[in-house]
């Protein structure tokens, strides 16, 4: 598409909900309600326009010191994102709330992701140069993660396993999920397929299932070495690993490292 140039008319984008959105371009004071596109906000060299962000944007260190911090992504302190003047607001369908985000919308461009695919992080980091003006950057670093996850290649002996993301109650990442996506392209079959989102289950689901690997996440919930004596209780035949929770699930320019972390770790559990 043909882009309007600086300080020109301003832009109108369909996001990824299929919401037209009108936004001064190129924004100046942006604020992202998502931890995984704040840090891509940063990598395409525009943190200096990034002027509120959430308590969990933790990524790069200085995101929380330069910038205000509005809340989480579940409550928002709308007084201060007021107070901020923001012409573009970045969130995404699940990691924030509905009602926020339609009260936010009201006042001002409200751009939102929706995102359980690679293919729709791919689109999102494309989508958010374009509205950004930073399309080269984020063209650029979407074709070096498509590249990265195609030398994956395909698996011929894919591994059962069941990822959790929460403790009391116990909870897994599902179907529908990005984390299933990354499970599937990375050689393993989900253990609750058969299951949408992220479900309880109980530990006697969890026998019942028997994964060969099961995944303990480093967040949202963060598991610990300590916590792995639990699992093997019940499954004592499993493999159960503490994994980096950032690279299954952040969708953001973070995924280049994810190949990498994904093809390494399977490797080490065929040798295991």
């Amino acid at each position: 598409m043909k882009l309007p140039a600086i300080h020109s008319l301003p832009l109108t984008l369909t996001d990824q909900l299929g919401r037209r959105v009108v936004v001064p371009y190129p924004p100046q004071r942006i604020v992202s309600l998502v931890p995984s596109q704040t840090e891509l906000l940063f990598d395409l060299g525009i943190g200096a326009r990034v002027v509120g962000v959430t308590k969990f944007c933790i990524h790069p260190s200085e995101a929380r010191q330069q910038a205000a911090v509005v809340g989480g992504t579940k409550n928002f302190d709308f007084e201060k994102i007021a107070a901020l003047q923001p012409d573009l607001i970045l969130g995404n369908k699940e990691e924030n709330y509905q009602e926020g985000i339609e009260q936010l919308a009201e006042q001002y461009p409200v751009w939102l992701s929706d995102i359980s695919t690679l293919e729709e992080a791919l689109r999102m980091i494309r989508q958010v140069g374009i509205l950004t003006a930073t399309q080269i950057k984020a063209e650029a670093l979407e074709q070096g993660i498509a590249e990265s996850f195609a030398t994956l290649g395909p698996v011929t002996l894919p591994i059962s396993a069941a990822y959790f993301i929460w403790r009391k109650p116990f909870m897994v990442a599902a179907s529908g999920t990005f984390i299933d996506d990354m499970l599937r392209r990375t050689g393993f079959i989900n253990a609750f397929a058969e299951q949408s989102r992220y479900p309880e289950i109980s530990l006697a689901q969890l026998a019942q299932a028997a994964p060969q690997v099961i995944f303990l996440s480093s967040e949202p919930y963060p598991f610990k070495e300590k916590h792995i004596a639990e699992f093997t209780e019940v499954c004592s035949s499993a493999t159960i690993r503490i994994v980096d929770g950032e690279l299954f699930s952040w969708y953001g320019s973070r995924l280049r490292y994810s190949a990498a972390y994904f093809r390494e770790l399977h490797q080490n559990l065929l040798s295991s």
